[in-house]
């Protein structure tokens, strides 16, 4: 059941001048000790397009790429944050699924994340951000509903969970990536008609690991996507410590999407404010999140 509207939480700032908000933030660079409550009340008020010409007017005026000097003057979760937003949206995804890949461990949360919830147009763009043909395709169909097709796909989804071959493993994994989020709506309601169980049960019964979060990922983002990233966060904040990256990833990437419908379905399904749980869980996190929020 979808909850609200989707809305986000930043929008285009009205009376925008961005010569005068690269100067604003030229000063705040300065100097050994840098204006943040200036740098949050300018960066997390402004559209990431908005972000992008202040970009280019503060080059244009200093000579210095202002990413750069974020990353100079900045630390710890405060530079995450406010480098972060200057990416354009695609490349905010490739930068986060190559900091996952990279090293010897990858981060698998990160990229069920990323990967089930992104539309297929904007796993394209992703996918030239990044250079990775091969790793990242887009082949979702978009819009396209199929009602005597999905009864004959929720069997096929059925036998997978029954005989978890490979070949049957292979088969669902077509059915998940490739159907339109519409056409999979009616295959998860033929699923339960047809086996008397809700998709996401039969995937935790018959499948584990990596494998089985991401189909779950799907579902859940078919579903509901502002309610998945509720979960996400929550899971993030009260699952084994704060993991401030899944913290950091879903407020950037979600925040001219869905945030503020994230945070309403956080505060119906949890009981308490996404704010109030950040701000007990690492006070610290505060200053940099408030802004979003």
């Amino acid at each position: 059941m979808f909850c609200h509207f989707i809305l986000g939480t930043i929008f285009p700032a009205p009376n925008f001048n961005p010569i005068m908000d690269a100067q604003m933030l030229g000063g705040a660079l300065q100097g050994f000790d840098c204006d943040k409550d200036l740098l949050i009340d300018i960066l997390t008020k402004r559209c990431n397009a908005q972000r992008l010409m202040i970009a280019e007017a503060y080059q244009s005026m200093y000579g210095r790429n202002l990413v750069e000097d974020l990353k100079e003057q900045l630390s710890s979760h405060f530079k995450e944050v406010m480098v972060g937003l200057m990416y354009p949206p695609p490349s905010f995804d490739a930068h986060e699924l190559w900091h996952a890949m990279k090293g010897a461990g990858t981060d698998e949360n990160c990229l069920i994340d990323i990967l089930a919830s992104r539309t297929n147009g904007e796993i394209f763009q992703m996918r030239e951000a990044y250079c990775l043909r091969k790793k990242i395709s887009g082949t979702r169909e978009e819009g396209y509903t199929n009602p005597a097709m999905a009864a004959q796909d929720a069997m096929v989804l059925w036998e997978a969970c029954q005989q978890k071959t490979g070949e049957h493993k292979t088969m669902l994994q077509v059915i998940l990536c490739n159907k339109s989020y519409q056409q999979l709506w009616l295959v998860f309601q033929e699923f339960q008609n047809i086996s008397g169980q809700d998709v996401v049960d039969a995937i935790n019964d018959c499948y584990d690991g990596y494998f089985k979060e991401l189909l779950v990922a799907i579902v859940l983002c078919v579903r509901d996507k502002p309610a998945y990233f509720a979960y996400r966060l929550y899971s993030a904040i009260h699952d084994f410590g704060f993991h401030n990256k899944t913290v950091i990833r879903i407020l950037i990437a979600r925040s001219e999407i869905d945030l503020l419908t994230i945070r309403k379905c956080y505060k119906e399904r949890y009981g308490k404010s996404l704010f109030h749980d950040i701000k007990v869980s690492l006070l610290l996190f505060e200053t940099e999140i408030k802004a979003f929020i």
